[in-house]
């Protein structure tokens, strides 16, 4: 080798350490530059594009708040199929991965369910507040997938009980019913354990807007919260209101916060098949979309995202009555058989006398139809309790030429909204997975790095230490993991957040999760056996 070619190489060297010198500093300048104090995420569930249009038309064509924002779109499929599940669709987006049908948090079967940090808990260690709003029950499938994990969406006992102890700073919805003790089969009170832990519990809207506490849990309804159209205002908040008193309590942490709002039952309406249900609830979660945006626009801190997890219904403007004429069709056609409805349909049903014989008269008064048929009356009186907007969503839709596909959710490609106060905003179709990296990169937060410090195999990891593992199960319903190591027991109630060492109660940042296979801990139980 010449001396000229060594100095070459060495020049080479030089300037390649110099670049990668200048390219990390450059990154971590971008880095320090995308990392935001606070990211909100609003879910529409089920909400497909043609909702979104339907909802702005019948709103005379203004502009709704999630229009600015648009920004690309997201392929919604699951780990094995085409067309989701609110679970592996809510899954994904909150830890940014793939998993199976009906898996709420955790990975596929194939690779053991194991539980797996959701964007939340990795907020939650990073010290920022957290929260949850939803108009479902709050272990409902997409609101638990941001905060529980179990491989089933239908195991409320175990779902909520991680909610309720996994240190969530604001829960605000609805499902009082599966957290009293009367209704679940651990007979676990976990209204008084929300009280004990230091909330405030609140059930009114008037009581939510006048709690000063730094620790939120507001339930206004045994199950879900009432399609918008049909609620109560003195009994039940809006989704807009429970968002702004979330943000109000969050934002008083200096470290940021992360929130998670659902608009549950534009889902539910989908299903149904129901259009003024639809327009009703994307028209309010639209509106807690405007409190977050203000927000945001006034914060400069803070990043706003709202996807939907899946579309549901495959609703059309436009159904098989308009495949001739369908371009001389005005827009009237669509919209003023919705504007006369004053309930949807789930409404409706409360406004039927027991025998269902003032069909005639609710129908007109309240859904603007007159010309009911003898086959639609008969429908509407055999329907059984809590299913009426399953028969008359359809009979609104025939006569505003609404169509649909299914009574189920779709495969399509959904609607991305980003607002970044620094423009950096994720574009083009990307994957559902990839919401979930991107709040993490926004939040400064590794996911994986919070999977590994949350969930450790328990058997493995204590066994390691030379520890013996057990299972207590005097109380069949509420199982302990009890491991022994020389003088030293240690006690982790399955779903809490509790660790009992020689007696001491100790709480960690985790709870110990059961998936019917194996059991995980946070890292703190494993450190506690030495």
């Amino acid at each position: 080798m010449t001396k000229n070619f060594k100095k070459i190489l060495s020049a080479i060297l030089c300037l390649a350490l110099v670049l990668s010198v200048i390219a990390s500093f450059s990154n971590a300048a971008i880095a320090e530059q995308a990392t935001v104090k606070n990211v909100i995420i609003l879910i529409p569930d089920g909400m497909s594009i043609a909702g979104t249009t339907l909802a702005r038309w019948y709103k005379g064509g203004q502009p709704l708040a999630l229009d600015e924002m648009a920004c690309g779109l997201v392929r919604t499929y699951w780990a094995n199929g085409a067309i989701t599940d609110s679970a592996p669709g809510g899954t994904a987006l909150a830890v940014g991965y793939k998993t199976d049908n009906k898996y709420v948090g955790v990975l596929p079967k194939s690779e053991g369910a194991r539980p797996i940090a959701t964007i939340l808990e990795a907020a939650k260690l990073s010290g920022r507040a957290t929260g949850l709003v939803a108009t479902s029950e709050f272990m409902h499938a997409t609101p638990a997938d941001f905060s529980a994990h179990y491989p089933s969406r239908s195991n409320y006992d175990a779902l909520s009980e991680q909610q309720v102890y996994n240190g969530i700073d604001v829960v605000l919805g609805a499902g009082s019913k599966y957290i009293e003790a009367a209704n679940r089969k651990d007979k676990e009170d976990l209204v008084q354990v929300i009280k004990d832990l230091g909330y405030d519990y609140v059930t009114t809207p008037e009581a939510m807007k006048a709690s000063t506490a730094n620790k939120l849990w507001g339930m206004f309804s045994p199950t879900s919260l009432a399609y918008d159209f049909d609620r109560d205002p003195s009994k039940e908040p809006s989704l807009a209101e429970m968002t702004e008193k979330a943000i109000e309590v969050l934002s008083k942490n200096p470290n940021g916060f992360f929130l998670m709002v659902e608009g549950s039952k534009v889902d539910w309406a989908a299903h149904a098949n129901d259009p003024v249900g639809v327009v009703s609830d994307v028209l309010a979660f639209d509106a807690a979309v405007k409190v977050a945006l203000d927000f945001a626009k006034s914060n400069k801190n803070t990043v706003v995202i709202s996807v939907t997890d899946h579309g549901n219904g495959g609703i059309s403007i436009g159904d098989a009555g308009t495949t001739k004429g369908y371009d001389d069709a005005p827009l009237s056609m669509f919209i003023d058989p919705l504007k006369k409805a004053k309930l949807t349909g789930e409404g409706i049903e409360k406004k039927l006398n027991a025998d269902r014989s003032n069909i005639k008269e609710v129908m007109a008064e309240y859904f603007g139809i007159t010309d009911l048929t003898e086959d639609e009356i008969k429908k509407i009186k055999e329907t059984k309790a809590g299913s009426m907007n399953y028969t008359v969503g359809p009979m609104i839709s025939r006569r505003a030429h609404i169509g649909w596909t299914t009574g189920g959710h779709t495969g399509e490609d959904v609607v991305l909204y980003i607002y970044s106060p620094n423009g950096d905003r994720l574009t083009g179709v990307v994957d559902n997975t990839d919401i979930a990296k991107y709040m993490a990169r926004m939040m400064g937060v590794n996911l994986d790095e919070a999977t590994n410090k949350l969930f450790v195999s328990a058997g493995d990891a204590f066994r390691a230490k030379g520890a013996t593992v057990t299972w207590d199960t005097t109380d069949v319903s509420n199982p302990v993991v009890v491991v022994t190591k020389d003088s030293d027991v240690l006690r982790l109630p399955v779903y809490k957040n509790i660790a009992e060492l020689n007696g001491t109660i100790i709480k960690m940042n985790g709870v110990t999760v059961y998936n019917g296979i194996k059991t995980y801990v946070p890292q703190e139980a494993i450190d506690l056996i030495k």
